[in-house]
């Protein structure tokens, strides 16, 4: 992987043009904001080991694509459950804040119970680029998918394995929260249930995790379920080892007219 999706100078992060999002002129796409928090949170130190088990975002406004800074701050601390809140900054003005829960890692016998089977290995299925000529974005110059079912150009449930292509931050590797932050965000336009033409843009993303993935590869089986102008795109998240956790996206629904008329 060469080309990294942020330049770091000390606190500060620069977003290099594969950052960006189609949404909006010159904004970060999700999953580097997401992935921003993942590495904000694990560098907040902690009394014993910790595994982040819940990364909830909340993109207050479009982020956009400057020099930006993230601040965190510890709200509950202790040696089972720790809880920590940031905010994304851009010149002191608050752009997105997140939410991270992390429990004491430690390994407990636990019963034995029913688990959902692995979708088929990527290394098997045909590489499957998201095309977009008209520049650089993120879900097209810095990510990788591979289908299990559904298409990125149909409508409907998608299974879809999908890699970083580039890393996160120059010269360092992403680490596995790192990774499934940035492409949970993916859920919503993997799993589309209106035209390209349409706005379905997600406010939000939450993502509970069982334990760290293991690999490059994550594997997303979304849907999406409308009523009226609001949507709700859900997606179990696996490796090669079987269920990591779950991503939850609310969305904002509006038609082209809509859109194009909105303040």
């Amino acid at each position: 992987m060469s080309g990294a999706v942020f330049e770091v100078d000390g606190e500060v992060c620069v977003p290099t043009p594969i950052a960006r999002a189609g949404w909006y002129e010159d904004a970060l796409h999700g999953g580097p904001v997401a992935a921003l928090f993942a590495r904000a949170v694990e560098r907040v130190p902690a009394v014993v080991e910790m595994t982040v088990t819940r990364l909830t975002v909340d993109i207050m406004r479009p982020v956009p694509t400057r020099p930006m800074r993230v601040a965190t701050r510890v709200v509950r601390d202790g040696r089972r459950i720790q809880v920590v809140e940031a905010s994304l900054l851009v010149d002191d003005d608050e752009m997105a804040r997140a939410s991270a829960l992390r429990i004491r890692s430690k390994e407990v016998s636990v019963p034995e119970h029913p688990s959902l089977p692995v979708p088929p290995d990527p290394e098997g299925l045909a590489p499957y680029r998201i095309r977009q000529e008209d520049g650089e974005w993120f879900h097209s110059r810095a990510v990788e998918a591979r289908f299990v079912a559904g298409d990125f150009y149909e409508t409907g449930p998608a299974t879809v394995w999908m890699r970083l292509m580039r890393p996160l931050f120059a010269g360092e590797e992403p680490s596995p929260l790192q990774r499934v932050a940035a492409l949970s965000d993916f859920g919503n336009g993997m799993s589309r249930v209106v035209p390209w033409t349409w706005l379905f843009i997600n406010g939000d993303l939450s993502v509970h995790l069982l334990r760290p993935a293991v690999g490059e590869w994550v594997c997303l089986d979304s849907r999406t379920d409308l009523a009226g102008g609001i949507g709700l795109a859900q997606s179990r998240l696996f490796d090669h080892q079987g269920l990591v956790g779950h991503a939850l996206q609310g969305l904002l629904i509006e038609a082209p007219k809509e859109a194009d008329t909105a303040g």
